[in-house]
């Protein structure tokens, strides 16, 4: 997925092993199934017309109707096409993220962290989440503290900018840096990357409006804007 998981496990036990060792199994099988930069991934294949959608892995089609499910939840600012490809890379890694993490559940482990490219999913807790600074690197523009989190940024400060208006089809500058706090990553970094695309004053009514998440917001010129319940700590 060309980005870095790590986990960190509080109450490991005897099967901690092997069960990392099996979602590490599992987490390169979704790349092999989803990457859009392998030409030999269902992903590709699919996009290409060489593979039927019901000729795909299970979890293909399963991927794209939560895609298509987030577009509408964000009044189209969330796409699974990019450049006119079939990408949908800004649903599968917070999924992966969140697969991992039930997996560990699965295996017996109710406290735990898993990152993959900056976005967090917390199991029990509390756990101290930090928000890099997009303007001052090294630095941290705050911490999420609390129990079951899903934490996700979406920004310009590591891959410059990068994120898609999918109404334009221009980059989107109208912030630094968007983070939303919710409960299951998947959806939380799928919004994310949509709520970036609004820009600062969209998100935040969008955010609002939403009890599931609340919103960090930091533009280029370093203000920053939250909801009410944004959980610092």
């Amino acid at each position: 997925m060309g980005t870095v998981f790590s986990f960190a496990v509080r109450d490991p036990g005897p099967g901690t092993g092997a069960a990392l060792q099996r979602i590490t199994a599992r987490l390169h099988e979704i790349d092999a199934v989803f990457s859009p930069y392998r030409a030999d991934s269902d992903i590709s294949r699919l996009d290409r017309g060489e593979l039927a959608l019901d000729h795909c892995h299970p979890d293909v089609p399963e991927a794209l109707a939560r895609c298509r499910e987030v577009a509408a939840e964000t009044d189209g600012w969330f796409t699974h096409w990019l450049d006119g490809r079939l990408d949908p890379s800004g649903w599968v890694k917070g999924w992966a993220v969140e697969e991992a993490s039930r997996l560990l559940r699965a295996a017996g482990s109710a406290d735990h962290v898993v990152s993959g490219g900056g976005d967090v999913q917390t199991a029990g807790g509390p756990w101290r989440v930090g928000i890099a600074d997009p303007l001052r690197p090294g630095a941290l523009a705050a911490t999420v503290t609390g129990h079951d989190l899903a934490v996700a940024t979406s920004g310009t400060a590591e891959r410059g900018a990068h994120i898609l208006d999918p109404h334009s089809g221009r980059p989107a500058t109208g912030l630094a840096s968007l983070t939303l706090v919710g409960r299951h990553l998947a959806r939380t970094d799928a919004w994310a990357t949509a709520a970036f695309a609004m820009g600062p004053t969209r998100a935040l009514a969008w955010a609002g409006r939403h009890p599931a998440v609340e919103a960090l917001a930091i533009t280029p010129a370093g203000a920053r804007h939250r909801t009410p319940g944004f959980p610092t700590g």
